[in-house]
Order: structure tokens, then C-alpha cells, then sequence
């Protein structure tokens, strides 16, 4: 019996290093942007870092929990949390309040939730417990799609909620279906769905459609040489046409007029001159001072405390979703490639730990942490340094946040507890 509890007590302590890490490491940024003055106390509420510190001894309650709970529980119950998460959601739209335009949070005094948070972790559940279902074929096009239903769901909701950022994390389980088998023709299809959207904000629906009509056609009889069937590149062609003129009338009617001045910029949109500079001047200075904290940095960068840009609060709300200007700023480039590493090696080996498990659910609900790891560090990264558009998503375990940092604990501890389960049998 005695063996038995202490093999019950072996979980992966590579994960758990690099979870502590990241959140040590993450805090001690949080700590250094939003100090302000002499420090009266770590646990000063009135100060960013003082509440970070309580969302931290929180997330320590809340492993416990992960851990006392048995492997069986998350599965067996996860369509359960998948429902109870939806209704959150909805019920933000009855009692949610509204913080930076997103009605996203619920507001208990000081205290504030955001359930969307929470989502990303039921739906990895739900994907996980319905394509190990014995009797789904994700290979076959209808359990395909009520598996992208179970995404859509709560992908829409958030996004009503005005908050596109999260809604983008989404599509990250499309790596999961990948893993599974789906057709590689989704690849192509992803590919070209990109660039008919990118290409009808850029030049307009019409020449858009027309252009793509044109290929299809040449394509389909002049290099396929099928010219007996016509019915197919038809249908393609009003695929294309809906999606092109779907995309312009998403981007005009159903955006915020601060999202479409991002997309605007990053794919040079606007052009009047006059308005494209007010643009950059208003969109992009959170993002040219971000560059400029992270620039001055240099190779080994001015210290703990000693960033000037970062005790400036040059960069507005750098606590949150710019937290990785204050590491390149205070430790140059040496500490931002420390933080990229402890994100590569903890994606890498929550893949490679997803691959050795025996059940078919905790290998999915591994794929989909890692893959909604990978979207929001390589989204908030590449927007820091400008690579993307500006999205407003945290860094996972350290930005600013109990709802971001208690949702990715869930997401990576049930992840452990249920390979616990692998390491502990007999």
C-alpha cells in the first residue's frame, strides 16, 4: 500500500520546473513594470505585482486540487465542464462587465473573472473527450464537423463579446486535428482561405473573386483537362466569391473600427496619407515604444530596476500584454532568449509526453495545450516585436492576470495529472 501512495506521487518534474520558472521569472518582470515609488510591501493590492503575488499562492491551492482529483474525473466529466463554460459565457451577456470596450469579465467588488480563460481549457476537454470517442472517425467529414461546432461555440461568443484576440487561439486546434489524421488537403485549403482573405482587404472583393475564377478555370481545363465537368470549378468559384466578399463584409461591418485600423496598417490598407499617419501615431506607439524598451536592451540589458523605459511606463500597460518589452529592456537579449527556451522546451516536452500516452483522450487534451501554448507565446511575442498585428493576448504564466494565469495552470496541470496517470501504472 505504502508503495503504491508513493508511486501515486510521480508526476513530470521537467513541466513543473519550467511552469515554476516561468511564473517566477514572469512575476519578477510584472513586479519591475508596474513598481511605482518605494515598496511598502510585496502584497500591497494596490499594486499590480502585490496581486499577481495572491493569483500565484492561489495557483499553488488550485495544483492541489488538479492533483487530488483522479485522471478518470476530467474525462469522464468534460463534456459537463464544456456546458457549465458555455453558459458563462453567455451569461456575460446579461451580467458581464465591460472593461477596454470587451464585455468579457464578471465583477465581483474588486475582484474580476474572465471566463473565456476558463473556455479555452473545457473546449480542450470536450475536443479531447469527443474525438477518442469510440464511435468518432475524425477522418470522416461529419464528426469533423460537429468537432469544429464544439470550437466554434465558444469562438463566437467571445468574439460577440468584442474580444478578437482570444478568439483567434481558436483556430490553434487545428494542429490537434492534424495530429489525428485529418487530410492533408486541409493544409492547401487553410492556405488558400488566407490568402483570398488577405488578398480581398487588400485589393477588394470583385478583383479578388475574378482572379481566383480565372485560375480555377484554367486549372481545371487547360491543366487537368477534365473539360466534360464544369459543375465542380463552379462551385469553387462561388466558394471563393463568398469567402472574399464574406471576409470584406467582416472587416467593414462586423470589426470594431480599432481592429480594422490594425489590420488597415499592418497590410497598408489606408491611403490617405494624412489618416495613415495619425494611425501610426495612435495604433502603433505602444508598439514603437515596445521596440524601443526591447532595442535598448541590448545583448545582456540595464538590470533588475534599472530599465528606463520600463520605470518611465513608456509603454502603456506593460504589465499585461507587453510584459516581454520589460524582460528585453532589463535583460537584453540574453534573458529574452532564456524566456523563448523555457517556451520551446516546455511545448516540446508536453508534445513529447502527449505522444507516449496510452489513452487516445490525454494525447488530444495534450495537443491541445501545447497548441494553444504555442499560439498565445508566438502571437504575443511576434506582436511585441511587430512581426503581427497588434492582438491583445497574455503571455502564458506571465503576464499580469489570476483569470490567464489560473486558466493555462488548469490546462497544463490536468495535463500532468492525467500523464501521472500513464507514469503510475503498474
Amino acid at each position: 500500500m505504502s508503495l503504491n501512495r508513493n508511486r501515486n506521487f510521480k508526476f513530470d518534474w521537467i513541466s513543473i520546473v519550467l511552469f515554476l520558472l516561468l511564473v517566477g521569472f514572469g512575476w519578477l518582470n510584472i513586479f519591475s513594470a508596474s513598481l511605482s515609488g518605494e515598496v511598502s510591501s510585496y502584497l500591497d493590492f494596490s499594486q499590480p505585482y502585490g496581486r499577481q503575488l495572491v493569483f500565484i499562492i492561489f495557483t499553488f491551492a488550485l495544483i492541489i486540487l488538479i492533483f487530488s482529483l483522479e485522471a478518470k474525473f476530467y474525462e469522464r466529466f468534460a463534456s459537463i465542464i464544456y456546458v457549465v463554460s458555455m453558459l458563462t459565457l453567455i451569461g456575460l451577456f446579461i451580467f458581464g462587465k465591460n472593461v477596454n470596450g470587451a464585455t468579457s469579465w464578471y465583477a465581483f467588488g474588486s475582484i474580476t473573472i474572465q471566463p473565456s480563460e476558463f473556455a479555452k481549457v473545457a473546449t480542450a476537454l470536450a475536443v479531447a473527450k469527443y474525438i477518442s470517442d469510440l464511435q468518432t472517425n475524425i477522418k470522416n467529414t461529419r464528426d469533423q464537423l460537429k468537432t469544429i461546432v464544439i470550437i466554434s461555440i465558444p469562438a463566437i461568443l467571445i468574439l460577440l463579446q468584442n474580444d478578437a484576440g482570444s478568439t483567434v487561439v481558436y483556430t490553434s486546434f487545428f494542429f490537434v486535428f492534424y495530429r489525428e489524421g485529418i487530410p492533408q488537403i486541409y493544409l492547401f485549403i487553410g492556405l488558400v482561405l488566407l490568402i483570398l482573405g488577405v488578398s480581398s482587404l487588400k485589393f477588394l472583393a470583385l478583383p479578388t473573386s475574378i482572379l481566383a475564377i480565372v485560375i480555377i478555370f484554367i486549372h481545371h481545363f487547360f491543366i487537368k483537362k477534365k473539360r466534360r465537368t464544369i459543375l465542380n470549378p463552379i462551385l469553387i468559384s462561388l466558394t471563393c466569391i463568398i469567402i472574399s466578399f464574406g471576409v470584406q463584409f467582416f472587416y467593414s461591418s462586423i470589426l470594431q473600427p480599432h481592429q480594422q485600423d490594425r489590420i488597415s496598417l499592418w497590410l497598408l490598407i489606408e491611403k490617405d496619407p494624412v489618416k495613415l499617419e495619425q494611425m501610426k501615431k495612435t495604433i502603433l506607439y505602444n508598439l514603437n515604444e515596445s521596440e524601443k524598451a526591447i532595442s535598448s536592451g541590448g545583448v545582456t540589458g540595464k538590470g533588475f530596476l534599472e530599465g528606463t523605459r520600463t520605470i518611465g511606463k513608456f509603454v502603456p500597460e506593460q504589465h499585461t500584454d507587453y510584459i516581454f518589452s520589460t524582460v528585453g529592456e532589463e535583460w537584453g537579449f540574453i534573458g529574452s532568449a532564456f524566456v523563448v527556451v523555457l517556451f520551446v522546451l516546455l511545448i516540446t516536452r508536453i508534445i513529447y509526453l502527449a505522444e507516449l500516452q496510452k489513452s487516445q483522450f490525454s494525447r488530444v487534451f495534450g495537443y491541445g495545450v501545447a497548441s494553444i501554448l504555442f499560439f498565445h507565446f508566438m502571437i504575443n511575442v511576434g506582436m511585441v516585436m511587430g512581426l503581427i498585428p497588434t492582438v491583445g493576448i497574455p503571455l502564458p504564466f506571465f503576464s499580469y492576470g489570476g483569470s490567464g494565469l489560473w486558466g493555462f495552470t488548469l490546462l497544463l496541470f490536468i495535463f500532468i495529472k492525467l500523464d501521472s496517470n500513464r507514469i503510475n501504472e503498474w
